[in-house]
């Protein structure tokens, strides 16, 4: 007979300190290299220096692997915490969400912009080494302390000289090579990261000593002193330019409406003839996966430059201008300055910030619009590239619109459609209800958007023989307008006829609303599948509740949230609380539905791709047989006393809001 193992009190396991991080190193940090952990102390230098309290970083390669970054910032305090009562240089190589980036409402934050607020930094490279030792100079001293067995075991904080004015910090890291597929920082990488900061922070020398085999040192010093527009002229090398290059940088002041005090970004723009690479940055980090920031430069280049080819008369009759056609030869970098970045993941690739849409956006567009004035022939250059991608589009959608001529059906009256015609493009909203498809009209793109309402719920059609689909208006309504017919699994239909090429379900976030994107779902999965399949169908995701966060001082503004469910208003309340705003003083707000929902909130949360929620659907090939016998079970009409059995088995899991 097997021996299983007992499960009672003692099998639980509390992990304390760093264990968490060294038993799970993937969730805190990139584990191909230790890049990461080391970018993570540059990048606390690196912040001094943002803050202006840093005119030098150096970072020395050792030739065991081990690296050291110095700066001549403030140095970290080495005093004790007045609540935790150990001094504060340990707190932040040991304890996970403890920092000096934090305390951005009560105006006492040491960094009032910094590159993130995932609260572990240093304290994952502490984890990951074998051994850090630190060095800080601070107050006329010099005090030193390190640690060793991936922070396990802290020595003694002792002050070993003095040093006059001097001040700043000194961390040298040995990485353990166990966590790591590659135990060595690449050397490239360090030099895109160091080479960045020096062009993002004017004023501030930035050095890299590489230790050779034989003893010797190989340096390369960094400095840009035309700032960005250098740095892109570099990356663009020799690729032909349509115009010269734009740089400039605007900052919200202490009485901007929206934003707070220093948020803002600064950019370096230009248009080539081929593609040249981008590259963007939050609070100095490279965010090497894009964002919302990215998503708001180019919103804000594409109204500045539409807005001069209009002025000018310069668009041809019947040519539609999209912001493609703009940004498609578009190279830029990017530094946006945030209060309170919130990014995808620890490693901080992504922005996710609802409010960097319109923050970058207005910032770029009034002044970008100004220079293109300034400089007309530029201005005209960049408009005739931008007519000429939008001429070449048209032209490749034309000829799919050949393609499609022979019977075409009338649309339904009350589609309402886009005025593009390029399916790659093109969005077809299905709307519960004709309040919320009177808000979705006005809260849409009318280039790319088409919305269709629909009236009640949807017919179930899991039992429906596909000739008497179209007996139903609903069905026959959305079949018309996506045009292509029903269809089975191993027939699928010719998608050149294909209107839209994202079709969303978008439905009110309660017990109707479900049921209707189940009733949706039942007529795809059964009678048009290659939808599903080719990876057509989503699922809008509405938030449930609305929260309105009052001001708090000059640095923080007034600022709206939403929450998808009540686990979401909890993290929310959660995070309101650290930042020390009362909970009475925060307004929570619930959506009856999305008839409720202004145009702009509808826009924001439902339909702006920068800002949206949606969910693709996806079959797996492997549990098609499951699928089906789900689908079978919950919409087959001869399976009542099966679905009452299922529904008894597993009523206690359902977390619906009745």
């Amino acid at each position: 007979m097997a021996v299983t193992a007992s499960y009672d009190e003692s099998s639980f396991r509390v992990l304390k300190g760093l264990e968490p991080v060294r038993e799970r190193p993937g969730m805190y940090t990139k584990t191909d290299s230790p890049a990461h952990i080391v970018q993570e102390v540059i990048d606390n230098a690196a912040d001094e220096a943002l803050g202006g309290h840093a005119k030098n970083l150096h970072v020395l390669l050792h030739g065991d692997g081990s690296i050291t970054v110095t700066d001549d910032g403030r140095g970290i305090p080495v005093g004790l915490h007045p609540e935790e009562k150990i001094p504060v240089v340990v707190l932040a190589f040991t304890r996970l969400h403890a920092g000096g980036k934090f305390d951005k409402s009560s105006g006492n934050s040491a960094y009032a912009f910094s590159g993130g607020l995932h609260g572990v930094g240093v304290a994952v490279t502490n984890a990951l080494s074998t051994r850090v030792s630190v060095e800080v100079r601070r107050d006329g001293k010099i005090w030193a302390i390190e640690f060793s067995g991936g922070g396990e075991t802290v020595g003694l904080l002792t002050e070993t000289g003095s040093c006059g004015r001097q001040s700043g910090t000194r961390v040298r890291v040995w990485p353990d090579p166990k966590y790591f597929d590659a135990p060595r920082v690449p050397a490239a990488e360090l030099e895109r990261l160091l080479r960045s900061k020096a062009v993002l922070l004017p004023g501030v020398k930035v050095r890299l000593d590489i230790e050779q085999a034989d003893g010797s040192i190989t340096s390369k010093t960094w400095s840009y002193p035309q700032g960005l527009a250098g740095y892109l002229a570099e990356l663009a090398g020799g690729a032909e330019a349509v115009a010269p290059l734009y740089a400039d940088g605007k900052y919200a002041d202490a009485d901007h409406a929206d934003f707070a005090a220093g948020e803002g970004a600064a950019w370096a723009v230009g248009w080539h003839v081929e593609a040249v690479a981008c590259e963007s940055y939050v609070n100095l980090i490279p965010t090497v996966a894009g964002g919302t920031h990215e998503a708001g430069l180019r919103a804000g280049v594409f109204d500045a430059v539409k807005c001069f080819i209009e002025h000018r008369a310069l668009l041809p009759r019947g040519v539609k201008l999209q912001q493609d056609d703009v940004c498609n030869r578009m190279a830029y970098v990017l530094s946006a300055r945030i209060l309170d970045p919130q990014f995808q993941g620890q490693v901080k690739e992504k922005l996710n910030s609802r409010e960097a849409v319109k923050l970058v956006s207005s910032m770029i567009r009034d002044p970008l619009e100004i220079w293109l004035n300034q400089h007309v022939e530029a201005g005209k250059a960049i408009a005739e590239l931008s007519i000429r991608q939008a001429l070449a589009r048209q032209k490749s959608a034309q000829k799919v619109e050949k393609r499609k001529q022979s019977g075409v059906a009338v649309l339904p009256g009350k589609l309402s459609d886009c005025e593009s015609t390029d399916i790659a493009e093109n969005e077809l909203f299905l709307v519960e209800g004709d309040s919320a498809g009177g808000s979705a009209k006005m809260a849409r793109n009318k280039e790319t958007q088409a919305i269709l309402p629909l009236r009640g719920k949807v017919l179930n059609s899991w039992e429906v023989e596909a000739g008497r689909l179209f007996a139903n208006n609903e069905i026959h309504d959305i079949a018309v307008a996506l045009g292509i017919d029903p269809h089975t699994a191993d027939a699928a239909p010719d998608f050149a006829s294909l209107r839209y090429g994202k079709l969303i379900i978008m439905s009110d976030a309660d017990v109707d609303g479900a049921h209707i994107q189940a009733l949706l779902l039942t007529l795809f999965y059964r009678h048009f599948p290659a939808l599903i399949t080719r990876g057509h169908v989503y699922v809008a995701q509405p938030p449930l509740y609305r929260v309105d966060v009052p001001a708090s001082g000059k640095k923080r503004p007034a600022r709206r949230l939403y929450a998808l469910d009540d686990g979401e208003l909890a993290a929310i309340r959660d995070r309101l609380a650290k930042e020390g705003i009362a909970a009475d003083k925060v307004e929570v707000g619930r959506f009856k539905g999305l008839g409720e929902m202004n145009p702009e909130q509808l826009r924001e949360t439902a339909m702006d791709p920068a800002t949206r929620r949606v969910l693709p659907v996806a079959e797996r090939p492997a549990m098609r047989e499951a699928t089906q016998k789900l689908f079978n079970l919950l919409m087959g009409k001869g399976e009542a006393s099966g679905r009452r059995a299922w529904m008894e088995e597993n009523g206690h899991l359902v977390e619906a809001d009745i």
